[in-house]
């Protein structure tokens, strides 16, 4: 029998039927699809992978922990261009949000992680981001009063890397963000958005932005070349190794400057934007990808209405209140 059991992350399913309101249209057929209001989760492993998530002793010198560049407070982002880690040391790329990472067809934005356990090695070895090593921190948590206990309620078994992976990805895999007021109109609630956003959101489909931003996370699910329409990089100047994206994973020439197309559901709470935080608002953001991935223009109106949008798939969850 499957120890895992279902979750709500925000409120339940019969919440949501509830609210006459909400159901009152029939759901759209679009694109973009709603979050779904609960995902399979095991309750034990996402308690421990929460308190192991905010713990600095992942970190060498015991001073960053994933919470440090991934604050679930503020969007799983840290609005900066780009995150601090041990000792001070500045990385080369801006830190996407951890929230709907389930919804991701792979991790990082070279896309070099396949799944969430394979991506928690790279932060937590990385010299310049947690600079830690597996067998110190299982020493560490060893001397902990409360972890054994709990590694070994959990897993059935004690303290090692696999098991503190697995909690840690488990905790990531929990947090969705249902519920948002363009997945309420996507369900058939025709006044959860304003005309302005839905013009926004028709723009958003008519002008091509859809192409690449769609599905559940409104992104996140294939690779695109940074750059399809004019030369960002040639543009920005100054290109660093973090710009060269998928190439650096495969070696592939058609691969360079080529990134996981990021999520939207959190933008509107995680500036800056793109893999280089160059975009300091998403009105910014909107800017660059007309100019260099549509090769388009557009009146003012237009890309305000888009941005008005982009700031209604924004969801619900607890850790967000705190």
């Amino acid at each position: 029998m499957t120890r895992q059991l279902k979750i709500f992350a925000v409120i339940g399913l019969t919440a949501i039927l509830a609210a006459s309101p909400l159901l009152a249209g029939k759901p759209l057929n679009e694109p973009i699809k709603p979050i779904p209001a609960s995902i399979d989760v095991d309750p034990k492993k996402v308690t421990l992978g929460r308190k192991l998530f905010h713990d600095n002793r992942l970190s060498k010198n015991n001073t960053v922990s994933c919470a440090s560049c991934h604050d679930l407070a503020h969007g799983g982002a840290d609005g900066v261009q780009v995150s601090t880690g041990v000792e001070g040391q500045q990385g080369p790329i801006n830190a996407p949000t951890v929230y709907n990472t389930a919804f991701l067809f792979r991790l990082f934005w070279d896309g070099r992680a396949e799944n969430l356990e394979e991506q928690i090695d790279g932060p937590v070895q990385n010299p310049v981001e947690m600079g830690s090593l597996w067998p110190d921190i299982v020493a560490k948590l060893y001397e902990d009063a409360e972890y054994p206990k709990q590694f070994k309620d959990t897993f059935g078994s004690g303290i090692s890397r696999k098991n503190i992976k697995s909690a840690l990805a488990e905790f990531q895999r929990s947090l969705i963000t249902p519920n948002s007021r363009f997945d309420q109109y996507l369900l058939g609630d025709e006044n959860a958005i304003t005309e302005l956003e839905k013009t926004g959101y028709q723009n958003f489909k008519n002008y091509g932005c859809i192409s690449c931003h769609q599905g559940a996370a409104v992104g996140g699910n294939m690779f695109q070349l940074f750059g399809v329409a004019n030369s960002y990089f040639q543009t920005r100047g100054n290109i660093t190794k973090a710009d060269m994206g998928r190439f650096n994973v495969t070696g592939n020439v058609m691969d360079k400057h080529t990134f996981k197309v990021p999520s939207l559901r959190l933008a509107a709470l995680t500036p800056p934007y793109l893999h280089d935080g160059n975009a300091a608002t998403l009105r910014d953001a909107v800017n660059i990808m007309f100019k260099f991935q549509l090769g388009r223009e557009a009146p003012d109106e237009d890309k305000d209405a888009i941005v008005a949008f982009i700031k209604t798939l924004a969801g619900e969850h607890p850790e967000m209140k705190k």
